[in-house]
């Protein structure tokens, strides 16, 4: 078994595609000082390997199954704060950016960037640095604040698979009216015409 370089950056990575998750693995472990120490595939394994492996930067993606990246992150931050949390994601959504920023991470950045930019990213993180993709920072501040209540985004989330309000209604145990207030109100807030447009336009902001 290979060990870990003296004084290298132990690095996690959360990825559910293998090619990706290789290959990112692969890049990362090039550089004389970066090692991954820990690979998994799905969301809800990440708490458990950062707490096995200790790694100073957890890099993750944001959709995963079982847990998003964003609900990792804030779950990192409550259990293993001494890890720095680095997202890296395909979806260069604004409300991303803001959600991740708000449960804690320290970074941000596009799968379509070099790898160098990625590996510079892991040191400035683990140095206590910010780090966004400067494009992203200005839509999210162009884009404003998540206009939509927790709640709101609860019943547009539970609506997502063509849910009739029934179902809705029984899944967050409200009343059929309520759930009909609430995605009214949602509706109205994205601007758009049925709950599909507003689970649609929801999503492509990164609110949900």
């Amino acid at each position: 078994m290979n060990e870990t370089p003296r004084g290298a950056i132990r690095v996690l990575l959360a990825e559910d595609q293998g090619m990706m998750r290789g290959a990112l693995a692969l890049l990362l472990g090039m550089e004389a000082d970066i090692e991954v120490v820990a690979q998994v595939a799905a969301g809800d394994a990440i708490v458990d390997a950062v707490l096995r492996h200790e790694p100073d930067v957890a890099l993750l993606d944001i959709e995963l199954p079982g847990m998003s990246g964003l609900d990792a992150a804030e779950a990192l931050r409550a259990r293993a704060p001494g890890c720095r949390v680095l997202i890296l994601t395909t979806f260069g959504r604004p409300g991303y950016l803001r959600r991740a920023l708000e449960a804690g991470a320290a970074g941000f950045l596009v799968k379509d960037g070099p790898v160098e930019e990625l590996a510079a990213a892991v040191r400035r993180v683990l140095a206590g640095e910010t780090v966004v993709d400067p494009a992203l920072a200005t839509a999210a501040l162009s884009a404003g604040p998540n206009p939509l209540t927790p709640r709101e985004c609860e019943v547009l989330t539970a609506s997502v698979d063509g849910a009739t309000v029934a179902d809705v209604a029984g899944r967050l145990h409200l009343s059929e009216s309520t759930v009909r207030n609430y995605l009214s109100s949602a509706i109205g807030k994205t601007g758009t015409r049925n709950r599909a447009e507003a689970v649609r336009e929801a999503r492509q902001q990164g609110w949900l």
